[in-house]
C-alpha cells in the first residue's frame, strides 16, 4: 500500500534525520532567512486552520493529526478542547510534551503513532497541517474518509498546492541541505481531489479554503464538513 510506505518514510525523516532542524524551525531559536520565511507561513497556516473551528473549544474532543512540536495542539487546549495529539514521531511528540504547559497538559493526550489508527477514538473536528503533503491523492481521500467516518464536525487539512514555483523550490534543495530534505511533496488541484475523495465515498464535502504563501513556505487549506 502506497500510504504505508510513505508512512514510513515520513517516520524516518522526521524522527532520524531532522528532529533538530524542525525543533529549531518550530521555536523562537534564530533560523536562516530562508527558514525564517517557512516558519511565518506555517504560522499564518496554523491561524487560518484555528479560525474554521468555534473560539470556545469546550467539551470538544479534537485530533491533532500529525502535531510535530505542538504549536496547534497548544492552542487547541488553550481554547478549552481535550485534544488528542499524534504524530508518526515519538521524537516530535516528546518535544511537544515537553512545550505544553503544564496548566493545560490535563487536555491533552499525546501517541505516536498513524494518525488512522482506530482506537484514537471518534472526534468532533480534525486538524491536520502539512501531515498528508507526502501522499498520493487516492491515500489522502482514502485518510480522510477514514477519519470523516469518526468526525462529527470537520476536518481542515493541508496540501501542497500544484504549482510550478512550488516543486521547482522544492526539487533544488533550497530550503533543507541534502543531507535532512523530507520525502518529496505531492502537489494537488482542489477539483482532482474532491473527485478522488468521491472515488473513496468518503461523506460530507471537500471545500477548498486559502492558499498561504510565504517564501519557501506554499501551502493550501482545505476542509471536509458533514
Amino acid at each position: 500500500m502506497t500510504y504505508d510506505r510513505t508512512l514510513t518514510r515520513v517516520e524516518t525523516y522526521f524522527d532520524k534525520t531532522a528532529s533538530r532542524t524542525w525543533e529549531a524551525l518550530t521555536s523562537d531559536a534564530p533560523v536562516s532567512k530562508i527558514r525564517e520565511t517557512v516558519r511565518r507561513g506555517r504560522d499564518a497556516m496554523r491561524e487560518q486552520m484555528l479560525s474554521r473551528l468555534p473560539n470556545d473549544l469546550r467539551n470538544a474532543r479534537i485530533l491533532d493529526a500529525g502535531c510535530g512540536t505542538g504549536a496547534m495542539t497548544t492552542e487547541l487546549a488553550a481554547r478549552g478542547a481535550d485534544v488528542v495529539a499524534v504524530d508518526i514521531s515519538p521524537s516530535l511528540v516528546g518535544i511537544a510534551q515537553r512545550r505544553l504547559p503544564e496548566t493545560l497538559a490535563h487536555r491533552v493526550a499525546f501517541h505516536a503513532g498513524d494518525m488512522l489508527d482506530a482506537g484514537l477514538g471518534r472526534f468532533d473536528h480534525v486538524l491536520a497541517m502539512d501531515s498528508l503533503i507526502y501522499y498520493r491523492d487516492a491515500d489522502i481521500a482514502r485518510s480522510l474518509a477514514t477519519l470523516m467516518a469518526r468526525t462529527s464536525g470537520r476536518i481542515v487539512f493541508t496540501v501542497a498546492p500544484r504549482t510550478p514555483l512550488l516543486m521547482g523550490m522544492w526539487y533544488a534543495g533550497k530550503l533543507f541541505p541534502r543531507s535532512d530534505r523530507s520525502p518529496t511533496m505531492i502537489p494537488h488541484s482542489p477539483a482532482r481531489l474532491s473527485r478522488a475523495y468521491a472515488r473513496a465515498e468518503g461523506t460530507g464535502t471537500l471545500v477548498p479554503l486559502q492558499r498561504v504563501t510565504s517564501g519557501f513556505y506554499i501551502s493550501h487549506a482545505m476542509e471536509v464538513t458533514a
